[in-house]
């Protein structure tokens, strides 16, 4: 058995704790987006602070991603998903105080904590459910889907009911967090008990950046990132502009963000059962693409079948994306920097797509040649896809760890 696998009496508390982790790793982007107009008014932000507000936890996912094997092999992966949930915790909490000096410093340190767990939750997976790998993979991209609906739906609620309003409805988030750290403090002493230094770390890999399927599922990851961002930052806005209500753009949007779930939990099982993940990329990302532009361009009847449909495509890619970390990966070790390779580029290449679409609209004035945009940016994911589908794994080595961690008395 694998050093830092858990026993099997205790395997699936780790993994009811790591979904757990999961589900907070989106609150802050949801919740945040729903108070948007609100913290403008409140704290007189200008359009371009509300545009940084709104680009920086996506900037910081990106920056901050490289960290992660890092902070992993100095203390062990279980102790710096502990420190991902202390980072949630009080940078979320920090948004709902000191102003807007708060709000910016809890969203950056937020990000830098969803930044750290978005790339080690793979590596966790390789390691102790490599048996499961579909299905838990399948399960933790729910959640992650599933903690951004529920901040959706449950945050405007929360601010009427709290004192603060909106500061209240921000800072409410840092529960959940504190309950997730609560339940997942107990698996990070597991792991430290059983070696010195953090329990099971991840060690150093060479020949990843030169090779082409680590770069083709780099690419996947942040061209379908992308394509995610721009929904979630323009579906509303396009709905608006071809004239349906604010109230109506916005449900169409949570209903289609709802079907992502779903998606999620059924696409990486999809993924295991073929030979290679070639043709469900294609598929995928065709119906992703074609439902966005059929939305802008489409008759009126079709925008709700669409959406639907797009929710499907686009949840199915991001969950494709987190599995082929996980299946071109040979060990643990591999899939954390393939993993925080992938996802530094594919939050970077994410803040851009959104931003390109503002551009067009701007210049343009309507969503109309933002189309074309979504079409290059479709296809190139499906070029991508292709590539990254294929049977094989990353010719990266793993490096020994030339000073191990000594075992204690109890290992």
């Amino acid at each position: 058995m694998n050093a830092g696998r858990p026993a099997t009496t205790g395997r699936w508390l780790v993994a009811a704790s790591l979904l757990l982790l999961a589900a907070n790793l989106r609150p802050l982007f949801s919740s945040t987006a729903v108070l948007l107009p609100d913290i403008r008014l409140n704290l007189g932000l200008s359009a371009a602070a509300v545009g940084y507000l709104t680009t920086l936890p996506v900037l910081c996912m990106g920056l901050f991603a490289p960290l992660a094997p890092r902070c992993a092999r100095r203390i062990g992966v279980e102790r710096t998903l502990l420190l991902v949930l202390l980072l949630i915790m009080i940078g979320t909490a920090l948004r709902g105080v000191l102003g807007s000096t708060g709000l910016f410093l809890g969203t950056a340190l937020g990000g830098a904590g969803i930044a750290l767990g978005n790339v080690l939750l793979p590596s966790l997976v390789k390691r102790d459910f490599s048996d499961r790998a579909a299905l838990m993979t399948g399960l933790y991209t729910m959640s992650l889907v599933g903690g951004a609906a529920l901040g959706a739906a449950s945050t405007l609620p929360l601010a009427h009911l709290l004192p603060g309003h909106w500061a209240g409805g921000l800072a409410v988030w840092a529960v959940p967090a504190l309950l997730a750290l609560l339940a997942w403090a107990p698996v990070a002493w597991a792991a430290g008990a059983r070696r010195t230094g953090g329990g099971p770390r991840i060690l150093p890999v060479q020949g990843l950046r030169r090779d082409r399927l680590a770069w083709a599922v780099t690419l996947f990851m942040g061209l379908q990132s992308a394509l995610a961002y721009c929904v979630l930052g323009w579906m509303a806005p396009m709905l608006r502009d071809r004239g349906l209500s604010g109230t109506e753009s916005g449900l169409i949007t949570s209903v289609s963000i709802l079907v992502q779930v779903a998606a999620c939990l059924l696409t990486p099982l999809l993924a295991a059962r073929g030979r290679d993940q070639r043709g469900l990329a294609i598929w995928l990302t065709a119906i992703a693409t074609l439902a966005l532009i059929g939305m802008v361009l489409g008759p009126a009847w079709t925008v709700w079948p669409l959406a639907l449909a797009q929710g499907i495509g686009q949840g199915g890619l991001f969950a494709l994306a987190l599995m082929l970390i996980v299946l071109r990966s040979r060990d643990e070790h591999v899939a954390a920097h393939l993993s925080s390779m992938a996802q530094t580029t594919g939050y970077i290449l994410a803040a851009s797509g959104p931003l390109l679409i503002g551009i067009l609209y701007a210049w343009a004035g309507s969503f109309r040649a933002a189309t074309g945009l979504i079409g290059l940016l479709g296809a190139a994911t499906a070029l991508a896809g292709w590539y990254a589908g294929r049977d094989a794994l990353v010719r990266a080595r793993t490096v020994a760890d030339p000073a191990p961690p000594v075992e204690t008395l109890a290992g």
